[in-house]
């Protein structure tokens, strides 16, 4: 058995991608790619008839499997289903790192998976409290209660759109400038911005459609999202070359983090670095940077 290291709710998310939980041959080796984190689906991906089989074949792989620093998520079959239950269950006896709830659409959706969750820890002998959540918005109710749901529970971790379920309920399809989600993809990151959580775009289909990929990819990051969700290891490179900083940010957030720090010794909220006035706001996004860095080998410094 490998038991899986303690889940970290504020960690490098820049790519989150999907795999068939019912298709260990798919999924056995995903730590290979790259990416942050592999999304195990035993919602859509998964035929009504298979779902034990699913369930099967996730547990083993995640009692068996060493993926590293490669965090594990589980999307979960929706709450009007008869699934979703045992789908925690599974999730919390193979140790997943968290899970994802799909077509959460209030906090009381939250709550009935953060007390679901709780129960089957409690079950197998699982820390309380180890079990991460995150929230998949999918329809307009979604987008209207998003804060409620970034801010239900201390578990959330993130929040995601999804994109064909939403558009499919807006009578709409994917548009070349992304008006089409624009209202709700910035409906949903000033919710979870303002919970304190992270925020994540959809998975973008169409494979032959590399610029149209490459677009999408780069009004994320312009936007504020910490990263995207993908459904094949070929879109994990441009996104990480997109979401890594600049030299100069780097050098900039670590004079910041420094600073904030150096002066919250002597009293003081308000400072200048290199003749800009900073205070303690700057803060988060100036450590986030130096963990992106680090990510990249580009900082080995102490602050972060």
């Amino acid at each position: 058995m490998i038991p899986r290291p303690k889940p970290e709710r504020f960690r490098l998310r820049r790519t989150m991608m999907f795999m068939n939980a019912q298709k260990p041959g798919l999924f056995k080796d995903a730590y290979i790619y790259g990416c942050d984190s592999i999304m195990l689906d035993l919602e859509d991906a998964v035929a009504e008839n298979q779902k034990d089989a699913a369930r099967f074949s996730l547990y083993h792989a995640l009692k068996t499997i060493d993926y590293g620093d490669t965090e594990v998520i589980v999307r979960i079959n929706g709450l009007d289903t008869p699934h979703w239950q045992e789908d925690i269950r599974v999730c919390v006896a193979a140790g997943a790192d968290g899970i994802r709830i799909a077509k959460c659409e209030s906090a009381e959706d939250v709550r009935t998976v953060e007390k679901a969750t709780e129960e089957a820890e409690k079950e197998f002998g699982v820390e309380v409290g180890r079990t991460l959540l995150m929230a998949a918005l999918e329809s307009p109710k979604g987008i209207i209660n998003a804060y409620e749901i970034c801010s239900a529970s201390p578990r959330m971790f993130g929040v995601a759109i999804s994109g064909g379920d939403f558009r499919k309920c807006m009578q709409t399809v994917p548009q070349p400038d992304g008006v089409d989600m624009l209202y709700a993809r910035g409906q949903m990151l000033v919710a979870a911005r303002a919970a304190g959580i992270q925020c994540f775009d959809t998975v973008f289909t169409n494979l032959d459609d590399e610029e149209g990929f490459q677009a999408e990819v780069l009004q994320n990051k312009a936007m504020g999202f910490d990263g995207k969700s993908l459904i094949n290891p070929k879109q994990i490179r441009f996104v990480h070359e997109v979401y890594a900083p600049t030299e100069k940010e780097v050098i900039q957030a670590e004079k910041i983090v420094r600073a904030v720090r150096e002066n919250a010794d002597k009293g003081l909220g308000v400072f200048t670095v290199d003749g800009k006035m900073i205070d303690i706001a700057f803060l988060p996004s100036a450590e986030r940077t130096l963990r992106l860095a680090r990510a990249y080998g580009m900082y080995e410094g102490d602050l972060v």
